[in-house]
């Protein structure tokens, strides 16, 4: 499964580490919004906007809080009790999501360039 986060945010950048940490199983990978492998593998429609997370599970795109809720199925654990925003329609979910994107430099700030990866995570990282 591939993760595709706007590399210069440092909420998407946080979470990306987070998931990292959780990932126990190591079935994430991880690629930029901005970067080639992004422009190369997505549709151009997923990539006018970097206001949503994107997690490829190798047949289907999720986009927003659906990747979210997906992402909590993938590392499990206590996560999976996030799973009850299912019971929460889509355009409420969507709608809150879209709030903290729309916001999220303002809130948390943003970098100059894209998250690096250090030399032990390099292989988890697409480009």
């Amino acid at each position: 499964m591939i993760v595709f986060f706007d590399g210069v945010c440092n909420l998407c950048q946080s979470s990306v580490k987070y998931l990292i940490k959780y990932d126990s199983k190591q079935q994430l990978k991880f690629a930029t919004l901005q970067g080639q492998f992004a422009k190369q593998n997505l549709n151009p429609n997923d990539l006018k906007s970097l206001d949503s997370i994107l997690l490829f599970d190798g047949q289907k795109v999720y986009k927003k809080s659906d990747a979210i809720l997906k992402l909590c199925t993938v590392i499990g654990r206590w996560h999976k009790l996030l799973l009850i925003g299912y019971f929460i329609p889509t355009f409420l979910r969507d709608w809150a999501y879209d709030l903290i994107a729309q916001n999220r430099y303002m809130w948390f700030g943003q970098q100059d360039h894209c998250l690096v990866p250090t030399k032990d995570l390099k292989f988890r990282f697409l480009e």
